[in-house]
């Protein structure tokens, strides 16, 4: 039988987070690939979420959150690339947030 240990670390990045206004709004850009990924819709409205991997100028629509919907996402195998930006548009009152961790480098 063979002994696996992996020593990896996980630490967490720091949470983006903005109150939504009815158009799109940047979340925030990646700094580090993340390996546990928390999208939560903290607002009382729809929200669609966006990603791009140029600044915004495009932009792909990704999901498209109910009011009060989170979804987490939790695969080591598979990851978002650092620096992609994160954007989202609601109308509802209150926040979208997105929390993760990343695999200490």
């Amino acid at each position: 039988m063979s002994q696996y240990w992996n020593n990896q670390l996980m630490l967490p990045a720091e949470e983006l987070i903005e109150a939504m206004t009815a158009s799109p709004v940047l979340l925030g850009t990646l700094l580090f690939s993340p390996v546990k990924l928390v999208l939560d819709n903290q607002s009382d409205g729809e929200v669609i979420l966006y990603f791009s991997r140029d600044g915004g100028t495009t932009m792909i629509q990704w999901h498209t959150f109910p009011a009060a919907e989170a979804m987490v996402i939790d695969d080591d195998l598979y990851t978002l690339p650092k620096g992609i930006s994160i954007y989202a548009d609601g109308a509802g009152t209150g926040n979208f947030s997105v929390s993760y961790f990343y695999l200490k480098e």
